[in-house]
């Protein structure tokens, strides 16, 4: 078992809060993502995990054993938490073998030779790096040093791995690899992972559960599925997504079961019951976006501003009405004229409403 709980969790530099009130709770076996912009706090919120920093105030526990009480100034050595980091920078020691490297958190455990070489062997066989095991790091490719990385980080069978946006460093193609191998290693080792990005496909394709934070606030926690189609706020709906979202400033009445808006775009009935009355903002994906080249009864019509062809799927920008821009990505080679109308339209049933003034979900999707 390895589950964390936070509670309280208050994290200062000086004067500057950097964690604040934090409450967040992982099950054993979770690959739960610490997700956020840069400064957000969810590097902070790993560290404090570790016992690298400690909080000033809070509790946290692991397999309910209290690990860390901040106004008892009581803090467990990081060795006594049964937990292990990867570093983005890697940490290798340049004058050790890839077996050395990796043996090494063994050894200092005074594991027998056998042993050490069976679990290495192990390990280093999980990450498909074996035919590497006498090599130094300068040999290796910034992948391969990143799979020696883990593979040190696994040998010791920690209960919690934890990882410091290990991917950072890599090219596009080496990422997505390293994608697929963690989410296999997750799968086969059933251990609970902590993960750290500023990349939301990275959070959307390899986690169980994402937490989401801004300016060291944790503002939403929930599975990839629901993060992405109900956004807590305008400011994860505006972070998640690949092309961003698309966001249409209304006026919203509440009407039966559904939410009256105006706006630019014309008016609409979002599916919802929950009462909401004022300014508000629709927020819908680009890939909900239906395009027609000829005018339809119910279509929005739109220019052509540009088309933007990415091989498997094309980014087209539009402008309606009242100076509204618009982004539809379509599968496949798309071929447009800009300059020339076209009718757009969308499943209002995938269409989030927020409370203009507070940010706030009012209204969400119902495909989630």
């Amino acid at each position: 078992m390895s589950r964390i709980e936070l509670k309280g969790i208050n994290k200062y530099f000086d004067k500057n809060h950097i964690l604040k009130d934090l409450n967040l709770v992982i099950e054993d076996g979770d690959f739960m993502t610490l997700l956020g912009p840069s400064g957000c706090g969810k590097t902070t919120t790993l560290r404090v995990i570790t016992g690298l920093e400690n909080p000033e105030q809070g509790i946290i526990t692991i397999n309910d054993k209290e690990m860390v009480h901040g106004e008892n100034h009581f803090y467990a050595a990081p060795s006594k938490r049964g937990l292990n980091l990867v570093f983005q920078s890697y940490a290798l020691w340049p004058h050790m073998t890839v077996y050395e490297n990796v043996a090494f958190g063994l050894n200092m455990q005074r594991v027998s030779k056998t042993k050490t070489r069976e679990r290495v062997e192990n390990a280093l066989e999980r990450m498909r790096i074996l035919p590497y095991k006498d090599r130094y790091p300068s040999e290796l490719s910034g992948g391969q040093q990143q799979r020696v990385a883990i593979a040190r980080a696994i040998v010791t069978e920690p209960k919690i791995l934890l990882l410091d946006e290990p991917l950072s460093n890599l090219d596009a193609k080496l990422r997505l690899d390293m994608r697929a191998e963690l989410k296999r290693l997750h799968r086969e080792l059933k251990t609970t992972i902590i993960y750290v990005t500023h990349d939301q496909v990275e959070a959307l394709t390899m986690s169980t559960k994402i937490a989401v934070f801004f300016e060291g606030n944790l503002v939403q926690v929930g599975s990839p599925k629901e993060i992405y189609h109900c956004p807590s706020d305008i400011r994860v709906a505006d972070f998640i997504g690949n092309p961003k979202i698309n966001f249409v400033d209304a006026d919203a009445a509440a009407y039966s079961d559904s939410l009256r808006v105006e706006s630019a775009i014309g008016t609409l009935a979002i599916p919802n019951r929950q009462p909401f009355n004022g300014k508000a903002v629709l927020s819908i994906y680009p890939e909900d976006i239906r395009i027609s080249t000829e005018r339809t009864e119910t279509g929005i019509p739109c220019i052509v501003d540009s088309v933007l062809p990415a091989g498997s799927e094309t980014l087209i920008q539009m402008s309606a009405e009242g100076n509204i821009s618009l982004l539809a990505k379509m599968i496949g080679e798309i071929d447009l004229e800009i300059g020339k109308p076209v009718w757009i339209a969308f499943p209002l049933e995938k269409v989030n409403v927020y409370d203009k003034e507070t940010g706030k979900l009012v209204a969400r999707s119902l495909s989630s």
